[in-house]
């Protein structure tokens, strides 16, 4: 991944060799720091990506249950930062996979509600507002592409399409981010998605 190591995610945070040895060998009080180090960014990026804070924060739940039972099989091979921030962008693309009621593609009927100039202009300008009114897949598309500097390739892999379709969902959530701050003249604004 191109930027698991950026100090911004909260993922860069270095972990102590005997503390991660004592997490593998089923410290408790090792895998409370691991949590009180990576809970927050885990919470984080899963928030970005769901738009959903009671779901974020039962997958860091899920996330933290899964690194305990399987922490004696990390190697090493990359910064264990990177290794979580990996297990928490699956289960966040998992839980985007079970939401089947939530359309995959970017739907012009998605934006066909209350107008963005009803909004107070500096809320009409807040990016957490601006991310929730796309759908949840773009939504992860343009997080995990443009915060987290994943590539395409590496968005096709994780949600089993091709390159083009990571870059065709990324074109049209910023579109769509750009249209909703500035609509095109001549066209309806965009709607917020709910």
């Amino acid at each position: 991944m191109t930027n698991t190591g950026d100090p911004a995610s909260g993922f860069a945070q270095r972990v102590d060799a005997a503390i991660l040895a004592r997490a593998q060998s089923g410290d408790m009080q090792a895998f409370a720091t691991l949590y009180s180090t990576f809970g927050r960014p885990c919470f984080n990026l899963a928030l970005r990506i769901l738009g959903n804070r009671a779901l974020a924060e039962d997958l860091v739940q899920e996330v933290f249950l899964k690194m305990f039972s399987s922490i004696r099989s990390y190697r090493g091979d990359a910064p264990f930062g990177s290794w979580l921030k990996r297990m928490t962008v699956n289960a966040t693309i998992d839980q985007l996979r079970s939401q089947r009621h939530e359309p995959d593609t970017d739907s012009d009927a998605l934006l066909q509600q209350q107008p963005m100039a009803d909004a107070a202009p500096a809320a009409a300008l807040d990016a957490w507002s601006l991310l929730q009114r796309l759908p949840a897949r773009s939504r992860a598309v343009l997080v995990l592409h443009e915060y987290e500097g994943y590539t395409h390739a590496e968005l096709a892999e994780l949600f089993g399409q091709s390159e083009s379709y990571s870059k065709s969902i990324l074109a049209r959530a910023l579109k769509r981010l750009h249209d909703l701050i500035a609509p095109t003249p001549g066209t309806a604004p965009c709607h917020p998605a709910n």
